[in-house]
């Protein structure tokens, strides 16, 4: 067991931070959603016709390319309304359920790779390049796992395994059926596991140490030719659940967090459940809802669903202190910046609030290294962010675009003085490098 120790990055302490691990039922929620733009790289094609019946583990669609992939529904019921938006796109898929909770069973004696596919999970994995949903042809160089998300107010991995660390083992047997590499499994160095079968290393560092891509990029890098997957230990049960019982588990623990949470906790529900079955009844006019982490989430209204990867909820202000006095130039003691630019710092590391405001307008790129600063990986990050506004594809593989996700970017889109949208930049780059390569 090797420990990777990550010196660039840095852990942003929001307020709101869990305390008590206990976990408690949420309330029962009146739909379920599955939103397909959380399976990147697929496009849909339906199964289920609004009005139709559907099981829990049954495919409510698949995808346009590779029809064997599938992506199911997370309870028994009735597919209530297909949503779409522009060009008929389809934004959610709304699943009133009937309370029977009917389950559809697989049949695991065969090959495994089938089983994955009809069981839905195959969308929950990753690939990279280009992070998205892997192609069921390519048979990737390695396998990556991580067993702990560093994110901010990031809920612990092993809380959300809970019982279901038995299903690990299994789950490892069954990806290195998958490839004529290695599974890697990375945790924090007082949560490693041992695991028969897999390579297991720790990592000890700010955030992002727990991103999936920083773990590969620091263990086996990706070179272009090649392919991995990646995926979170929690997944990594689920597969061994399947295997094991011969279902899959729609069960998942949530992380309420943030400023504005009442009292943050831990919380049992399914997937795809509405927000206001895990936020209870309270007034939150005035927050902001994230499904996910506070640099990577997706915002969702109180009425909205429980994105993927199911897991955490963030709420923090959208506006504080809104009039305050001298604005950016104020020289309040609890002013905060990772730049050291107000006294703040003199404190020492405490607990931060902050709201959803960005603070300043889009300006040009300024030599700064902040980027690089924000990313332990071995790659020149605004030099790489340059090439892809440009779409220079010869200097985007020559400073490694086939290693990275938007996620990575999502600590460096915090701290940027430029205030661009890192992420969507990063997102279409890999999205217009899939489509010309193909």
């Amino acid at each position: 067991m090797a420990t990777i120790r990550l010196k660039k990055g840095y852990d942003l302490n929001l307020k709101g931070r869990i305390v008590d691990p206990a976990i408690v039922s949420s309330e029962k929620s009146a739909l379920y959603a599955i939103v397909p733009d959380d399976f990147v790289g697929l496009t849909p094609r339906m199964d289920k016709r609004e009005g139709d019946h559907v099981s829990a583990g049954e495919a409510l669609f698949h995808d346009k390319t590779f029809e064997q992939i599938q992506v199911t529904s997370p309870v028994s019921g009735v597919v209530k309304e297909v949503r779409r938006g522009q060009r008929r796109h389809i934004d959610a898929i709304v699943i009133e359920p009937d309370g029977q909770n009917t389950m559809v069973k697989h049949d695991t004696g065969g090959d495994a790779l089938s089983v994955m596919l009809a069981s839905g999970l195959w969308a929950m994995l990753r690939q990279r390049p280009y992070d998205i949903v892997p192609s069921p042809d390519v048979r990737p160089r390695d396998i990556f796992v991580t067993g702990f998300d560093s994110a901010p107010l990031a809920p612990d991995l092993m809380v959300v395994l809970g019982d279901d660390k038995q299903y690990i083992n299994k789950g490892v047997d069954v990806l290195k059926s998958l490839t004529d590499g290695d599974v890697y499994l990375g945790f924090k160095p007082d949560e490693a596991l041992d695991v028969p079968g897999a390579v297991v290393n720790t990592f000890k560092g700010p955030h992002p140490a727990g991103n999936a891509g920083v773990q590969v990029a620091n263990i086996k890098p990706v070179n272009k030719g090649e392919v991995v997957w990646t995926l979170d230990i929690v997944t990594l049960a689920r597969i061994g659940r399947l295997f094991t019982t011969g279902t899959v588990s729609y069960d998942t623990v949530v992380a309420v967090t943030g400023e504005c949470a009442d009292q943050p906790h831990y919380v049992r529900a399914t997937m795809g459940c509405q927000m206001s079955s895990l936020l209870g009844n309270a007034d939150h006019s005035g927050c902001r809802i994230i499904s996910g982490n506070a640099l990577s989430g997706w915002r969702v209204e109180a009425d909205g669903f429980l994105r993927a990867p199911y897991r955490h909820v963030t709420m923090i202000p959208e506006v504080s202190k809104a009039d305050e006095f001298m604005g950016w130039a104020s020289l309040c003691p609890s002013r905060f910046s990772i730049y050291r630019t107000f006294t703040s710092w003199l404190a020492g590391k405490r607990e931060v609030s902050m709201d959803a405001r960005i603070k300043g307008g889009e300006r040009a790129i300024v030599r700064t290294d902040e980027y690089d600063d924000m990313l332990p990986m071995d790659i020149y990050a605004e030099f790489l962010i340059k090439a892809i506004i440009t779409f220079d594809i010869d200097k985007m593989e020559q400073l490694g675009i086939y290693e990275v996700a938007p996620e990575d970017f999502a600590l460096a889109e915090y701290a940027c003085t430029s205030k661009l949208e890192l992420q969507r930049i990063v997102r279409e780059g890999l999205d217009r490098l899939r489509n010309e390569m193909s």
